[in-house]
Parts: structure tokens; sequence; C-alpha cells
């Protein structure tokens, strides 16, 4: 009886470890993976009001801050990706997404940095990689139009669908004329 109760005890104690929030890598060793030898260069920006009502605009999500960073990812001096890490709130808690960009304005990776809603939640890699090769155009990436959406987990599907479009917008701002 008491051995039984000290699994008991001991699966109550474990169970929680694999339905909590999980924190997974920095951006850098991300980025390290995704693009092996190259050079990571963090450029903090201050954009301007009509940038962030631009970014808005072209969107349809709001920017709550003017102030981002960005990711260059460099060869050489040569940029090959853009990358950016956007903390949103998913139902009540917080997701870091890190999100991937070609120099011709289209997505290459999205990555879940970190999740603290239940992990059934979190979207899948399979999932994740849909956005590959999207890009920021009129009517473009909508959830359960161009996106699919996720059973069970609408909400997370639209949190980082919304923001792959707030990110491509931001990107577009900034960068979009350096080709």
């Amino acid at each position: 009886m008491a051995k039984d109760f000290g699994r008991l005890l001991l699966m109550l104690l474990i169970l929680p470890l694999f339905t909590q929030a999980k924190q997974f890598k920095t951006p850098e060793k991300a980025l390290a993976e995704i693009y092996p030898n190259a050079q990571i260069e963090v450029k903090n920006i201050v954009l301007s009001k009509e940038q962030q009502e631009e970014v808005q605009r072209l969107s349809g999500v709001k920017l709550d801050t003017r102030l981002v960073s960005w990711y260059l990812v460099k060869r050489g001096k040569e940029v090959i990706a853009y990358a950016y890490v956007d903390t949103h709130v998913v139902r009540t808690k917080p997701e870091v997404v890190l999100y991937t960009i070609t120099p011709e304005g289209r997505l290459d990776v999205v990555e879940v940095l970190a999740f603290q809603e239940p992990l059934e939640y979190m979207p899948e890699e399979e999932w994740l990689k849909v956005f590959k090769g999207k890009e920021l155009a009129p009517g473009t990436l909508r959830h359960r139009r161009d996106i699919p959406n996720i059973t069970g987990s609408t909400i997370t599907a639209r949190a980082i669908t919304d923001n792959a479009r707030k990110v491509l917008a931001i990107w577009q701002v900034l960068f979009g004329g350096e080709r």
C-alpha cells in the first residue's frame, strides 16, 4: 500500500512537468542552428509614428511598441536572412516566436522559442512549416484561408498567423527597399 502511494505521489509530482509551459532555446542558438557559420548582428530600431501606422495598415495588427529589435544574419557582408522575435499573449500567457525572413521578403522559418500555455496547445513543427515562402500581400496570410487551423489550438494558430503578418509588415517598412 505504501509502495503504491509512493508511486502515485511520484506521478502526481512529475505530471505537471509534461503539461506545463516550456522554455526552448535562445534566438541566437536557434539562428545558429538554422544558419550555420553565419554571423548574427542585432539592430535596435525606433520606428517613427508614421512607420508604426504603416505597419498596422499593412498587417491589420496593432503594433504596441515602436522599439523593434532585428537580427541580421550575415555571411561576410551579405545579409542572408532577417529575424525577429515576437512576444505576444495567447489566452493569458506569453508565447515567444522566432520568424526568419529571406532578403526577398518571404518567411523562411517560424519557430516557437517559449510557450507558457499547456503544451497540448503548442503547434507542431509540420504546421509551422506551412509559413515557409509566404509573403505579405493584400489578402494573404489569413488564418483558416491561407494558413490551416490547428484543431484545439485555434487561438495559438491565429496569434502566430497574425503576428507573421505584423513581422513581415515591419520588415517591409524597414528593409523592403534594401535588396
